[in-house]
Protein backbone atom coordinates (compact mmCIF):
# COMPACT_ATOMS: atom_id res chain seq x y z
CA UNK A 1 0.00 0.00 0.00
CA UNK A 2 3.23 2.17 0.62
CA UNK A 3 5.33 4.01 -2.35
CA UNK A 4 8.22 2.19 -1.24
CA UNK A 5 9.54 0.51 1.84
CA UNK A 6 11.50 4.39 2.78
CA UNK A 7 10.35 6.41 5.18
CA UNK A 8 11.05 10.49 5.36
CA UNK A 9 14.07 9.37 8.20
CA UNK A 10 15.80 6.78 5.58
CA UNK A 11 16.36 10.04 3.37
CA UNK A 12 18.09 11.71 6.21
CA UNK A 13 14.79 13.83 7.19
CA UNK A 14 14.91 14.54 10.97
CA UNK A 15 11.89 15.65 13.25
CA UNK A 16 13.37 17.00 16.69
CA UNK A 17 15.83 16.29 18.73
CA UNK A 18 14.47 13.13 20.78
CA UNK A 19 15.23 9.78 19.78
CA UNK A 20 12.35 7.25 18.34
CA UNK A 21 11.36 3.98 19.56
CA UNK A 22 12.77 0.81 17.82
CA UNK A 23 9.88 0.51 15.26
CA UNK A 24 9.11 4.53 15.31
CA UNK A 25 5.05 3.47 15.62
CA UNK A 26 2.94 3.30 18.32
CA UNK A 27 2.82 -0.28 18.93
CA UNK A 28 6.68 0.97 20.55
CA UNK A 29 4.28 1.69 23.81
CA UNK A 30 4.28 -2.00 25.40
CA UNK A 31 1.11 -4.01 25.05
CA UNK A 32 -0.53 -1.44 22.13
CA UNK A 33 -1.80 -3.49 19.38
CA UNK A 34 -3.12 -2.03 16.03
CA UNK A 35 -5.46 -3.96 13.42
CA UNK A 36 -6.29 -2.37 10.10
CA UNK A 37 -9.24 -3.83 7.41
CA UNK A 38 -8.77 -1.90 3.92
CA UNK A 39 -12.14 -2.13 1.46
CA UNK A 40 -10.48 -1.12 -1.80
CA UNK A 41 -13.20 -2.56 -4.21
CA UNK A 42 -14.88 -2.06 -7.49
CA UNK A 43 -14.55 1.64 -9.13
CA UNK A 44 -15.78 3.38 -5.81
CA UNK A 45 -15.43 1.91 -2.11
CA UNK A 46 -11.89 3.46 -0.96
CA UNK A 47 -12.28 2.85 2.84
CA UNK A 48 -11.79 1.03 5.68
CA UNK A 49 -11.49 0.55 9.53
CA UNK A 50 -8.05 1.25 12.05
CA UNK A 51 -8.09 -0.41 15.40
CA UNK A 52 -5.98 0.36 18.47
CA UNK A 53 -5.81 -1.42 21.39
CA UNK A 54 -4.56 0.06 24.51
CA UNK A 55 -3.94 -3.08 26.47
CA UNK A 56 -4.04 -6.90 26.28
CA UNK A 57 -6.57 -7.46 28.65
CA UNK A 58 -10.28 -6.69 29.35
CA UNK A 59 -9.82 -3.27 28.49
CA UNK A 60 -13.84 -2.51 30.13
CA UNK A 61 -12.91 -4.23 33.31
CA UNK A 62 -9.29 -2.70 33.69
CA UNK A 63 -9.55 1.01 32.08
CA UNK A 64 -7.41 3.20 30.92
CA UNK A 65 -6.57 7.03 32.03
CA UNK A 66 -7.58 8.91 29.06
CA UNK A 67 -8.66 12.30 27.54
CA UNK A 68 -9.78 14.04 24.40
CA UNK A 69 -8.48 17.09 23.23
CA UNK A 70 -10.58 19.11 20.23
CA UNK A 71 -9.12 20.96 17.88
CA UNK A 72 -11.70 22.30 15.60
CA UNK A 73 -14.85 20.17 16.22
CA UNK A 74 -16.17 20.02 13.05
CA UNK A 75 -16.60 16.06 13.96
CA UNK A 76 -18.82 13.33 14.64
CA UNK A 77 -16.15 11.52 17.28
CA UNK A 78 -18.36 8.92 19.88
CA UNK A 79 -17.91 8.77 23.60
CA UNK A 80 -16.78 12.04 24.06
CA UNK A 81 -18.51 12.98 26.81
CA UNK A 82 -18.11 10.32 28.71
CA UNK A 83 -13.70 10.52 28.77
CA UNK A 84 -14.24 14.14 29.28
CA UNK A 85 -15.92 13.41 32.56
CA UNK A 86 -14.49 10.27 34.15
CA UNK A 87 -11.53 10.37 32.39
CA UNK A 88 -11.03 6.71 31.23
CA UNK A 89 -11.36 4.54 28.27
CA UNK A 90 -13.59 1.48 28.10
CA UNK A 91 -13.21 0.26 24.75
CA UNK A 92 -10.08 0.43 22.04
CA UNK A 93 -10.42 3.45 19.63
CA UNK A 94 -11.85 2.67 16.36
CA UNK A 95 -11.46 4.84 13.38
CA UNK A 96 -13.71 4.97 10.23
CA UNK A 97 -15.33 7.11 7.38
CA UNK A 98 -17.72 9.49 8.74
CA UNK A 99 -20.81 7.73 8.05
CA UNK A 100 -19.56 4.30 9.22
CA UNK A 101 -19.27 5.66 12.48
CA UNK A 102 -22.55 4.33 14.31
CA UNK A 103 -21.98 0.81 12.12
CA UNK A 104 -18.08 0.82 14.03
CA UNK A 105 -19.84 2.11 17.56
CA UNK A 106 -22.33 -0.69 17.79
CA UNK A 107 -19.48 -3.39 16.46
CA UNK A 108 -17.75 -1.91 19.71
CA UNK A 109 -20.57 -2.63 21.67
CA UNK A 110 -20.73 -6.33 20.36
CA UNK A 111 -17.02 -7.16 21.04
CA UNK A 112 -17.48 -5.51 24.68
CA UNK A 113 -20.26 -7.32 25.59
CA UNK A 114 -19.18 -10.81 24.11
CA UNK A 115 -15.58 -10.78 26.33
CA UNK A 116 -15.26 -12.96 28.94
CA UNK A 117 -16.75 -10.88 32.33
CA UNK A 118 -18.39 -8.06 31.04
CA UNK A 119 -22.10 -10.69 30.82
CA UNK A 120 -23.55 -8.37 33.77
CA UNK A 121 -22.59 -5.42 31.74
CA UNK A 122 -25.22 -2.91 30.48
CA UNK A 123 -23.24 0.19 29.13
CA UNK A 124 -20.71 0.36 26.98
CA UNK A 125 -18.57 3.91 25.84
CA UNK A 126 -17.50 3.16 22.28
CA UNK A 127 -15.13 5.44 20.90
CA UNK A 128 -14.83 6.11 17.41
CA UNK A 129 -13.06 8.85 15.51
CA UNK A 130 -13.36 9.81 11.62
CA UNK A 131 -12.56 11.60 8.63
CA UNK A 132 -14.47 12.23 5.43
CA UNK A 133 -13.16 10.24 2.64
CA UNK A 134 -16.03 11.15 0.14
CA UNK A 135 -14.23 12.58 -2.14
CA UNK A 136 -12.51 8.86 -3.50
CA UNK A 137 -15.53 6.67 -1.40
CA UNK A 138 -18.80 6.03 -1.82
CA UNK A 139 -19.56 7.31 1.65
CA UNK A 140 -23.16 7.01 0.82
CA UNK A 141 -22.88 3.26 0.78
CA UNK A 142 -21.78 2.63 4.02
CA UNK A 143 -19.88 0.03 2.69
CA UNK A 144 -17.88 -0.94 6.48
CA UNK A 145 -19.72 -3.86 8.25
CA UNK A 146 -19.75 -4.57 11.87
CA UNK A 147 -17.66 -7.61 10.80
CA UNK A 148 -15.49 -4.91 9.23
CA UNK A 149 -14.71 -3.47 12.31
CA UNK A 150 -14.79 -6.55 14.75
CA UNK A 151 -11.98 -8.11 11.95
CA UNK A 152 -9.66 -5.13 12.56
CA UNK A 153 -10.67 -5.48 16.34
CA UNK A 154 -9.46 -9.21 16.39
CA UNK A 155 -6.40 -8.88 13.87
CA UNK A 156 -4.68 -6.52 16.07
CA UNK A 157 -1.37 -7.29 16.75
CA UNK A 158 1.98 -5.47 17.88
CA UNK A 159 4.82 -5.10 16.22
CA UNK A 160 5.10 -2.71 12.98
CA UNK A 161 2.29 -0.85 11.59
CA UNK A 162 1.28 -0.73 7.97
CA UNK A 163 1.00 3.57 6.76
CA UNK A 164 -0.61 4.87 3.83
CA UNK A 165 -3.43 3.35 1.80
CA UNK A 166 -4.72 1.35 4.61
CA UNK A 167 -7.49 0.91 7.43
CA UNK A 168 -9.60 4.08 7.85
CA UNK A 169 -6.79 6.22 5.76
CA UNK A 170 -7.92 4.11 2.54
CA UNK A 171 -9.37 7.30 0.97
CA UNK A 172 -8.01 9.90 2.45
CA UNK A 173 -6.67 13.19 1.05
CA UNK A 174 -3.82 15.45 2.78
CA UNK A 175 -2.66 18.92 1.70
CA UNK A 176 -4.26 17.95 -1.43
CA UNK A 177 -2.19 14.94 -2.19
CA UNK A 178 -2.97 11.07 -1.20
CA UNK A 179 -3.44 10.94 3.24
CA UNK A 180 -3.25 7.83 5.06
CA UNK A 181 -2.37 5.92 8.07
CA UNK A 182 1.24 7.53 9.79
CA UNK A 183 2.46 6.23 12.72
CA UNK A 184 5.81 7.60 14.56
CA UNK A 185 7.14 7.07 18.41
CA UNK A 186 9.62 8.64 20.91
CA UNK A 187 11.49 6.89 23.53
CA UNK A 188 12.52 9.27 26.20
CA UNK A 189 16.45 8.65 27.46
CA UNK A 190 16.63 6.93 30.46
CA UNK A 191 17.31 10.71 32.23
CA UNK A 192 14.18 12.08 31.44
CA UNK A 193 12.29 8.90 32.70
CA UNK A 194 12.79 6.46 29.73
CA UNK A 195 8.79 7.16 28.93
CA UNK A 196 7.48 5.94 25.58
CA UNK A 197 5.49 8.17 23.61
CA UNK A 198 3.39 6.78 19.96
CA UNK A 199 1.47 8.56 17.87
CA UNK A 200 -1.00 7.23 14.87
CA UNK A 201 -2.92 9.21 12.45
CA UNK A 202 -5.43 9.14 10.35
CA UNK A 203 -4.60 12.35 7.78
CA UNK A 204 -7.37 13.81 5.26
CA UNK A 205 -6.72 17.86 6.37
CA UNK A 206 -5.34 20.90 4.47
CA UNK A 207 -3.49 23.41 5.26
CA UNK A 208 0.22 24.53 3.76
CA UNK A 209 2.67 21.88 3.69
CA UNK A 210 5.76 22.08 5.77
CA UNK A 211 8.47 19.46 6.49
CA UNK A 212 11.05 19.74 8.82
CA UNK A 213 10.05 23.87 8.73
CA UNK A 214 10.49 24.06 4.34
CA UNK A 215 7.41 25.36 2.84
CA UNK A 216 6.79 22.49 0.73
CA UNK A 217 3.20 23.13 -0.35
CA UNK A 218 3.91 26.31 -1.48
CA UNK A 219 6.99 25.11 -3.20
CA UNK A 220 4.90 22.77 -5.04
CA UNK A 221 1.93 25.28 -5.86
CA UNK A 222 -0.31 23.24 -3.90
CA UNK A 223 -1.96 25.02 -0.39
CA UNK A 224 -5.26 26.00 1.18
CA UNK A 225 -6.85 29.34 -0.32
CA UNK A 226 -4.76 28.70 -3.62
CA UNK A 227 -6.93 25.04 -3.94
CA UNK A 228 -9.53 24.13 -1.65
CA UNK A 229 -8.48 22.40 0.83
CA UNK A 230 -10.57 21.24 3.64
CA UNK A 231 -10.50 18.24 5.95
CA UNK A 232 -10.04 16.68 9.42
CA UNK A 233 -7.33 14.78 11.31
CA UNK A 234 -7.39 11.98 13.60
CA UNK A 235 -4.16 11.80 16.50
CA UNK A 236 -4.20 9.05 18.72
CA UNK A 237 -1.38 9.49 21.28
CA UNK A 238 -0.73 6.20 23.35
CA UNK A 239 2.10 6.52 26.18
CA UNK A 240 3.72 3.92 29.29
CA UNK A 241 3.72 7.42 31.53
CA UNK A 242 2.17 7.31 34.83
CA UNK A 243 -0.50 10.24 33.76
CA UNK A 244 -3.91 10.97 35.07
CA UNK A 245 -6.76 12.49 32.62
CA UNK A 246 -5.73 16.10 33.56
CA UNK A 247 -2.16 15.56 32.28
CA UNK A 248 -3.48 13.29 29.32
CA UNK A 249 -5.24 16.62 27.81
CA UNK A 250 -2.19 18.44 28.15
CA UNK A 251 -0.49 15.71 26.60
CA UNK A 252 -3.35 16.34 23.50
CA UNK A 253 -2.41 19.86 23.13
CA UNK A 254 0.83 19.45 22.82
CA UNK A 255 0.16 16.53 19.75
CA UNK A 256 -2.57 19.04 18.16
CA UNK A 257 0.83 21.20 18.04
CA UNK A 258 2.52 18.66 16.07
CA UNK A 259 -0.23 18.95 13.20
CA UNK A 260 0.59 22.68 13.28
CA UNK A 261 4.28 22.36 12.82
CA UNK A 262 3.08 20.34 9.31
CA UNK A 263 0.98 23.37 8.28
CA UNK A 264 -2.11 22.24 9.21
CA UNK A 265 -4.90 25.03 10.11
CA UNK A 266 -7.62 23.45 11.74
CA UNK A 267 -9.91 24.57 9.31
CA UNK A 268 -14.33 25.54 9.56
CA UNK A 269 -14.67 22.33 8.08
CA UNK A 270 -12.10 20.07 9.99
CA UNK A 271 -12.79 17.59 12.86
CA UNK A 272 -9.59 17.70 14.31
CA UNK A 273 -9.00 15.64 17.29
CA UNK A 274 -6.35 14.05 19.86
CA UNK A 275 -7.12 10.99 21.85
CA UNK A 276 -4.71 10.57 24.27
CA UNK A 277 -3.93 7.26 26.82
CA UNK A 278 -1.72 6.26 29.29
CA UNK A 279 -1.02 2.34 29.78
CA UNK A 280 1.04 2.57 32.65
CA UNK A 281 -1.81 1.63 35.27
CA UNK A 282 -5.52 0.29 35.17
CA UNK A 283 -8.52 1.86 36.56
CA UNK A 284 -10.71 -1.09 37.94
CA UNK A 285 -14.23 -1.28 36.72
CA UNK A 286 -14.73 -2.67 40.40
CA UNK A 287 -13.48 -2.73 43.25
CA UNK A 288 -13.96 -3.19 47.34
CA UNK A 289 -11.78 -0.29 47.91
CA UNK A 290 -13.14 3.56 48.14
CA UNK A 291 -9.95 4.95 47.00
CA UNK A 292 -7.57 4.72 43.39
CA UNK A 293 -4.10 4.30 44.71
CA UNK A 294 -1.56 5.04 41.58
CA UNK A 295 1.71 6.71 41.70
CA UNK A 296 1.18 10.16 38.98
CA UNK A 297 4.20 11.52 37.15
CA UNK A 298 4.73 15.62 38.64
CA UNK A 299 3.46 18.33 36.32
CA UNK A 300 7.17 19.03 36.65
CA UNK A 301 8.66 15.72 34.52
CA UNK A 302 5.44 15.88 32.26
CA UNK A 303 7.50 18.50 29.82
CA UNK A 304 9.80 16.13 28.00
CA UNK A 305 6.54 13.77 27.04
CA UNK A 306 5.01 17.26 25.43
CA UNK A 307 7.95 17.25 23.42
CA UNK A 308 7.68 13.63 22.59
CA UNK A 309 3.87 14.38 21.03
CA UNK A 310 4.93 17.27 18.89
CA UNK A 311 7.35 15.38 17.28
CA UNK A 312 5.61 12.11 17.28
CA UNK A 313 2.24 13.45 15.63
CA UNK A 314 4.26 15.75 13.33
CA UNK A 315 6.32 12.94 11.75
CA UNK A 316 3.64 10.64 11.87
CA UNK A 317 1.44 12.62 9.46
CA UNK A 318 4.49 13.02 7.14
CA UNK A 319 5.52 9.35 7.34
CA UNK A 320 1.54 9.27 6.38
CA UNK A 321 1.98 11.35 2.90
CA UNK A 322 5.27 9.72 2.13
CA UNK A 323 3.49 6.34 2.16
CA UNK A 324 0.52 6.83 0.44
CA UNK A 325 0.26 6.01 -3.50
CA UNK A 326 -1.63 7.78 -5.67
CA UNK A 327 -5.71 6.53 -6.14
CA UNK A 328 -8.36 6.93 -8.54
CA UNK A 329 -11.84 6.24 -6.67
CA UNK A 330 -15.75 7.28 -6.37
CA UNK A 331 -16.79 8.88 -9.42
CA UNK A 332 -13.49 8.85 -11.28
CA UNK A 333 -11.84 11.30 -8.96
CA UNK A 334 -8.12 11.62 -8.84
CA UNK A 335 -5.81 11.78 -5.99
CA UNK A 336 -1.96 12.10 -6.63
CA UNK A 337 0.79 11.38 -4.24
CA UNK A 338 3.03 13.29 -2.88
CA UNK A 339 5.67 13.67 -5.60
CA UNK A 340 8.43 12.30 -2.95
CA UNK A 341 11.78 12.70 -5.08
CA UNK A 342 11.19 16.00 -5.67
CA UNK A 343 9.89 16.67 -1.64
CA UNK A 344 13.24 15.29 -0.74
CA UNK A 345 15.56 17.57 -3.48
CA UNK A 346 13.91 20.64 -2.02
CA UNK A 347 14.38 19.76 0.93
CA UNK A 348 17.82 18.53 0.48
CA UNK A 349 18.29 22.06 -1.04
CA UNK A 350 17.07 23.38 2.33
CA UNK A 351 19.69 21.39 4.25
CA UNK A 352 16.87 19.42 5.76
CA UNK A 353 18.05 15.88 4.04
CA UNK A 354 21.14 14.01 3.26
Amino acid sequence: MAQSDKRPRDYGIRFGVLPVGPLNAITDVPGVRVGQVTLQQGQNIRTGVTAIVPHEGNLFQQKCPAAIYIGNGFGKLTGYSQVEELGTLETPIVLTNTLSVPTAAEALIDYTLGQRGNEQVRSVNSVVGETNDGTLNDIRGRHVTRQHVLDALRQAKPGPVDEGNIGAGTGTVCFGFKGGIGTASRKLPASLGGYTVGALVQTNFGGALQISGVPIGVELGRYSFKEGLDGSCMMVVLTDAPLDARNLKRLAKRAFMGLAQTGGIASNGSGDYVIAVSTAYRIPHETTSAFDEVKLLRNDNVSPLFMAAIEATEEAIINSLFAAQTMTGDQGHKIDELPVEKVVDLLRKAGQAK
